[in-house]
């Protein structure tokens, strides 16, 4: 365990709105879910018993004046002193339910969801995604942490999307994680997660897990093909297994596997147009690297730990040969109520099944 982390962690989280802690919301609070993918934007909805006597001793509803849960507020969700999750109230919603109190719901998301709101349509010339991503901070008064290669495009369209659709679109062919971390927009690339930050062992803190080898999805290579409108000629890259690099450099990856059991299975980037070489091979690659991350996807439940977020890495051992190791998180969502208390539900995948 780090030596900088307790061995304790509190069996509810904390709550402040607005930067002011709120006891009687840690008190209230009957269900948390807090979810985080690499596909969208991370969301919390919290549900708060709303009858009984309020500070006055008047027995009514409790959470009707919108003093303390209103639009806009920023809500954070702490686990001791680490932040689990922090975002804006966006949404409210009242529940009455049958023959027990009724109770109010606020639904928050994330700082992306600034991006998720606003929709244009619009081009960009000679610029990287690095650019784009940049840009797209600046509008939103968001500083970045960007660490991309990739070619320079002729032209970018953001045909009537929102700017978290696009940037979504364009960090799949950049093959990078897209998050919102300390206050920043942040994108760096897949292949160079860093290690670990901490391991799952199954029969300790690896509650349950469930994990499959599926050939369904790979393929052996991929080709883009295009017209480089500067040269007037048709261009075509493939991306193979080389374009993994180390990702599957523990075991056998799935297009090496498909190989050996069915032999080759080619495939065709579709609805892309590529202006030239360069670009071809960068959308071939990416998609060809996310296929293979699908290999092997496991789920799974485990202590919360505010470690275990989208795009992260994680160890799990006690697995066997073919299924420990290390994998990159997908699908994180962290959970509590009075039944069943803290826990976190994840997605894992990647590119490689262990040897025997």
């Amino acid at each position: 365990m780090d030596a900088n982390r307790s061995a304790i962690t509190s069996a509810r989280p904390k709550l402040e709105v607005d930067g002011q802690a709120r006891p009687e919301l840690d008190s209230g609070l009957l269900r948390l879910q807090v979810s985080d993918t690499t596909d969208g934007l991370a969301t919390c909805e919290a549900e708060f018993g709303n009858w009984g006597a309020n500070a006055q001793g008047q027995l009514g509803f409790l959470w009707f004046q919108r003093d303390v849960l209103e639009f806009g507020k920023r809500f954070v969700v702490k686990l001791g002193d680490d932040t689990l999750f922090e975002g804006k109230v966006t949404a409210i919603e009242a529940r009455f339910p049958a023959l027990t109190p009724p109770t109010l719901v606020v639904r928050v998301d994330d700082p992306l969801q600034d991006l998720r709101m606003t929709r244009r349509t619009r081009s960009f010339e000679r610029v990287s995604d690095a650019d784009v991503l940049h840009q797209i901070a600046n509008d939103h008064g968001l500083q970045t942490d960007v660490n991309l290669s990739g070619p320079t495009w002729p032209l970018l369209v953001q045909a009537n999307e929102s700017d978290l659709a696009f940037l979504r679109r364009r960090m799949l062919v950049a093959d990078a994680d897209l998050v919102v971390a300390d206050g920043k927009l942040t994108a760096h690339p897949r292949p160079s997660r860093p290690r670990p930050a901490m391991t799952l062992v199954h029969g300790g803190t690896l509650r349950r897990f469930h994990v499959a080898a599926d050939l369904a999805h790979q393929r052996t290579s991929l080709h883009c093909t295009g017209w480089d409108v500067a040269n007037k000629q048709a261009v075509s890259e493939e991306a193979t297994t080389s374009s993994l690099g180390n990702e599957a450099s523990a075991g056998d990856s799935g297009p090496q596997i498909l190989q050996q059991a069915f032999g080759a299975r080619h495939d065709t980037v579709s609805h892309r147009f590529p202006s030239d070489a360069a670009s071809a091979r960068s959308e071939a690659e990416s998609h060809l690297r996310a296929l293979a991350r699908r290999f092997v996807r496991g789920h799974g439940e485990t202590d919360t730990d505010v470690r275990l977020r989208s795009g992260a890495s994680v160890q799990l051992d006690g697995l066997g040969p073919l299924f420990s190791g290390a994998y990159g998180l997908s699908e994180v969502l962290h959970r509590f109520d009075d039944t069943h208390g803290l826990r976190t539900e994840f997605t894992v995948e990647r590119a490689w099944l262990g040897r025997p």
